[in-house]
C-alpha cells in the first residue's frame, strides 16, 4: 500500500510544483490534490484502526500527515482561501518530518528511509517560507525541488517498492547531490543575495 501512495505523491507533487511555476492553475491542480489527499487520508486511517502494533500505527501515522497536507491544498485551491494556515501547517510537517527522520535512522536502522524523511522536511519547510512568511523569492527554487523530489523521492523509491526492491542508501545520496547541483544554479539565478560576487 504504501509504495502505490508514494506514488500517487509524486504525481501530486509534480503537479504542485508546476503550480508554483504557473504552469498549472490552481483549479485544476486543486482537484487532483483532493483525490491525493483522500486516498492518503482514507488508507491510513484504515492502517490505524486495524493496526495490530505501534509501529503500524507510526507509519500510517506519516502517510496522513501528507494527506491532511494534500487535502488542505485542495480545499485551498477551489475555494480561494488565503495559504497562511497551510503554510503554518506545512511547518507542522517539516517539524516531524525530522522527527520521523530520525526514527527511521536510530529504530529501524534505516538509513535509505530516513535520508528520503529529511528531504521531506527540507520541502514542507521551503513550502512554510513561501506560503506563511511570504518569502516569494524562494518560490521559483521550491517549484523545482518539489518537481525534482516528486521523481527522487516518491516516484522512483514506489516503483522499486512496487516491484519488491528496497531503494539503497547510496542511491539516494546519489540523487540528494544531483538535486543539489541543479537547484544551486537555480538559486543564484533566482534569489537575491546569493550570486557570486565578481572579483574586484
Amino acid at each position: 500500500m504504501a509504495s502505490v501512495g508514494l506514488l500517487f505523491v509524486g504525481a501530486v507533487l509534480l503537479i504542485n510544483g508546476l503550480l508554483f511555476l504557473g504552469k498549472v492553475d490552481a483549479k485544476t491542480a486543486g482537484v487532483f490534490n483532493l483525490f491525493v489527499g483522500g486516498l492518503q487520508t482514507v488508507a491510513p486511517l484504515y492502517l490505524i484502526v486495524t493496526a495490530k502494533d505501534g509501529d503500524a500505527v507510526l507509519s500510517a501515522a506519516g502517510v496522513l500527515m501528507f494527506g491532511f497536507t494534500y487535502l488542505y491544498v485542495g480545499v485551498n485551491s477551489l475555494a480561494g482561501f488565503e495559504g497562511p494556515g497551510l503554510g503554518w501547517f506545512s511547518l507542522w510537517v517539516a517539524i516531524l518530518a525530522v522527527g520521523f527522520a530520525v526514527v527511521n535512522l536510530v529504530r529501524f536502522d534505516d538509513a535509505a528511509s530516513a535520508l528520503l524523511w529529511f528531504q521531506w522536511a527540507a520541502l514542507w519547510g521551503l513550502f512554510f517560507a513561501v506560503i506563511a512568511l511570504g518569502l516569494s523569492r524562494l518560490t521559483e527554487v521550491t517549484a523545482w525541488f518539489t518537481i525534482i523530489a516528486s521523481f527522487t523521492t516518491c516516484t522512483v523509491p514506489g516503483f522499486v517498492y512496487l516491484l519488491g526492491e528496497t531503494v539503497p542508501a547510496w542511491a539516494v545520496v546519489v540523487s540528494i547531490v544531483a538535486t543539489v547541483v541543479v537547484l544551486v544554479p537555480v538559486a543564484l539565478r533566482t534569489v537575491p543575495g546569493s550570486a557570486v560576487p565578481a572579483p574586484a
